[in-house]
């Protein structure tokens, strides 16, 4: 039987300093029948050379440059409606794809909407960190779009989705990471299914999209923002965004979620919000890893409003979350 074609969405900018290593990975992959649709965001750099250079040798590789910048999201968004293939992998421009990541994903997708799978982190030289990104999140399987509603535990460069998702889900709002958005989508469309195993080697370093593991904190001692507003209210924001999809499965849950959160910033006490939250947490911070021990305490902070909270930084100097 042939194979479907696979398209990898590439996005590019200012990435010399590993762009060839992932090229490598992607061009080396086991799986034939694929297409690298990379996509320059004007880079100032020798990124656009190293492409056209790689673009000789290979001519499943085709390549596209913007005029003008247009930023992270968009960018994703302009290489995707460029694909060709039944399944879409996205790709960044410094990790480490593993040699049968492909094949591996395109055997597991069944009746899926997306799978994914784990990620080892490595350092900006490459070295391993001996941590996995299950080892920093949980893993979700399944149908449940509840469970992305707080966190994210499908990154963009560990999944592989049906084309068929992509009427659903573009426009990209640059405001929120395109991977949560793809993710919610597709748990609401279908299922999602999780690949045990880890097929990229994920690079940590300051200018990462995502900063999972607190890099900038840790060798920016100025990084800072203030979680008991910025934080909370881009979560307000991105929860009435998910109460905008169309396709809910529950979209009385999502909105009812959406109210209790906004009441909570906007008063001293969130009973109500407390209690939804003990209600759902299983699904809710599923993907979050806290000890159990820590649950009770944690529900009981979910009673007091931002108002309150405010009140006690100013009083003692530190937030209650």
């Amino acid at each position: 039987m042939d194979e479907p074609l696979i398209s990898i969405a590439l996005c590019v900018y200012n990435g010399e300093k590993f762009l060839r290593e992932q090229l490598n990975s992607l061009i080396h992959q086991s799986y034939e029948n694929k297409e690298i649709i990379a996509v320059d965001d004007n880079s100032t750099d020798a990124s656009w050379n190293i492409l056209l250079e790689y673009q000789q040798r290979y001519p499943f590789l085709h390549l596209y440059k913007n005029e003008v910048n247009v930023g992270y999201s968009k960018n994703f968004e302009k290489a995707l409606q460029l694909c060709n293939g039944s399944y879409i992998a996205l790709s960044d421009q410094d990790d480490i794809w593993h040699p049968e990541k492909l094949r591996r994903l395109v055997e597991e997708i069944g009746s899926h909407q997306l799978v994914y799978h784990d990620s080892s982190f490595i350092d900006e030289s490459g070295a391993f960190l001996n941590r996995k990104m299950s080892d920093v999140i949980n893993l979700y399987n399944g149908d449940q779009p509840a469970v992305f509603l707080l966190f994210n535990c499908v990154s963009g460069h560990s999944c592989l989705f049906r084309k068929d998702l992509l009427k659903n889900i573009l426009p990209f709002n640059p405001e929120y990471f395109h991977d949560h958005w793809i993710a919610y989508a597709a748990a609401n469309l279908g299922t999602i299914h999780c690949v045990r195993e880890c097929l990229v080697d994920y690079r940590q370093h300051s200018s990462n999209s995502t900063d999972i593991l607190n890099y900038r904190k840790t060798v920016n001692k100025h990084y800072h923002e203030n979680r008991d507003i910025v934080k909370l209210e881009r979560e307000l924001k991105w929860i009435r965004h998910c109460a905008g999809f169309t396709l809910n499965k529950n979209p009385a849950f999502v909105k009812k979620l959406a109210a209790l959160f906004e009441t909570r910033l906007h008063s001293y006490l969130s009973i109500a919000y407390a209690r939804f939250i003990l209600e759902h947490y299983e699904t809710l911070y599923f993907i979050q890893k806290t000890r159990k021990s820590k649950r009770n305490a944690f529900i009981y902070r979910q009673i007091w409003g931002l108002k309150a909270k405010l009140i006690w930084s100013r009083l003692f100097g530190k937030s209650a979350k």
